[in-house]
């Protein structure tokens, strides 16, 4: 998981990344954000400056990012809590590969604080999905 803490001490995730995926794209020397393993994981630092043929590569997964990124502050914005974490799971099941059951490697305080939800809320909506 990556986040970030508000001034008021409360963390609100932005991603949940799985295998493959970029994250920690920076163009400064400090990272605006921190990262979390919930699960087993592997980590790979690449410089582009030794490295120049993942430019390619890590121009694509910016834009997947920021893709990613709207997409989930049009959930956050204009959905309902219900509607966000339907859209949550919609969202695990397509990273899944569309599997009808898939696992949920984060807790509900997790989705809760990906969601801008309480994991009071976040429960309940599961109940009624």
């Amino acid at each position: 998981r990556v986040y970030r803490l508000a001034a008021n001490g409360r963390r609100q995730i932005l991603a949940f990344h799985f295998g493959g995926n970029w994250f920690g794209l920076q163009s400064r020397d400090r990272h605006s954000s921190n990262a979390e393993a919930i699960g087993l994981t592997g980590v790979r630092c690449i410089s582009l400056q030794e490295e120049p043929l993942f430019r390619p590569a890590l121009f694509s997964a910016a834009l997947d990012n920021f893709s990613a990124a709207q997409e989930h502050q049009l959930v956050i914005g204009r959905q309902s809590a219900i509607e966000r974490v339907a859209a949550f799971l919609l969202e695990m099941s397509e990273r899944s590969g569309y599997s009808r059951r898939f696992e949920l490697s984060m807790s509900r305080v997790d989705v809760a604080d990906y969601l801008a939800l309480t994991v009071e809320t976040v429960s309940r909506s599961l109940t009624k999905l």
